[in-house]
Formats: structure tokens, sequence, C-alpha cells
């Protein structure tokens, strides 16, 4: 787990991906979820920014994790959330163009992390975007995030019900904030990348 981060670019179209070489995760939820700042929670630094406006993530960003060689071992992709509604209908129309095929046929994928807010009800767009998930074949972990915000009792109330109302065997709460559930999320992911140092 001791990585530096390095931003390595934004891609808007399939011909912008980094070239494929070393596994890849992908960071996917809707918008205000809390997805920049479990990345920046995962790798220790600020590599995502944290807007306060929701939406702000236009491409997929990607960020390769270089070990203590400063050899490329993972790349995060974050991609950008889904289900606001301030954003112009256009815009997220045009985003299938270049989402759908990364998640679709992207080689070095190896594990995609939904995120879902542990203090929202089941949404439609998260159960469609897993179904979509199973359908491609691809491996994918929910993350239930701001669980801090919980009380016990909520927690195991929240979790319950996202699991039931979005047919999930298994939802990985974690906190951004107190570091709840990250070195799990870590542990999946390393496994996922076929981790070798």
């Amino acid at each position: 787990m001791h990585y530096t981060t390095q931003f390595l670019l934004s891609a808007m179209a399939p011909a912008q991906f980094p070239e494929p070489d070393v596994p890849e995760i992908a960071f996917l939820g809707r918008s205000n979820v809390g997805k920049s700042s479990l990345l920046n929670a995962l790798v220790g630094d600020k590599a995502a920014k944290v807007s306060q406006t929701p939406g702000r993530t236009r491409a997929i960003n990607f960020f390769a994790l270089l070990n203590q060689s400063q050899r490329r071992q993972l790349i995060f992709a974050d991609l950008p959330g889904y289900g606001y509604a301030k954003i112009s209908k256009s815009i997220s129309a045009g985003w299938s163009a270049f989402i759908d095929p990364y998640l679709a046929i992207r080689s070095t994928l190896k594990l995609c992390v939904c995120l879902v807010d542990s203090n929202v009800p089941p949404q439609v767009n998260d159960a469609k975007l897993f179904d979509w998930l199973r359908s491609a074949e691809r491996d994918f972990v929910v993350v239930a995030t701001k669980i801090d915000r919980l009380s016990g009792n909520e927690r195991t109330r929240n979790l319950l019900a996202l699991k039931k109302g979005l047919e999930l065997d298994e939802i990985l709460p974690v906190s951004a904030k107190t570091g709840y559930g990250v070195r799990e999320l870590w542990t999946r992911i390393e496994t996922a990348g076929g981790e070798q140092e």
C-alpha cells in the first residue's frame, strides 16, 4: 500500500485512454457520493479534486500508482458521476460514447469500485449500473460511503436496506473521513490487481 500517485490524463474518447499496460481499477458512483474523498483516502494525498459542486468530473481521469522504485503498479480510473439533475442532458448523453466502451472492452480493467451513499435509500440508477456490469461480466465491489454519519443501529438498518434493494450479497462500509473500511477495500483492490511487488 506504499504508493505515490501521479495524474496521467483526462480522456473523453477511447482514443485518449492510456496504453493498457497495468491493472486498472475504476471508481463509479452517483454525483455527490464521495468518490473524490474516497480516492484521496485510499492514496493518502489530494490526487482527486474534491468539488463542492456535484457533477464536476466530465471525463475519465486516470491516476498512476507508482511503487517505491517508481514503476507503475496500478491505474485508478475516476469516472464521471451520474444521476445529477443539473448536468445538461446533452453532456450526460455524450458520456456513453466513452464510458460504455471503457467499461465494456477495456482489457486491463480488473475491478469496478461502485460507490453508494449509506445515508440514501437504494437508487434505481445504481441498480441499473450493477445489472449492466453483471451483463458485461465485470467484477465489481459495492462500497457504502459516509458510514461515519450513522449510528450503529442506523448503519445496520441502512446496509441491510441497500443490500436488499440493490440485490447485493455483500456491501463494504467505508468512511473517507475516519478511514473505516479503507484497509478492507485496499485488500480487494490489490487482490483484483494481482498485486506483486
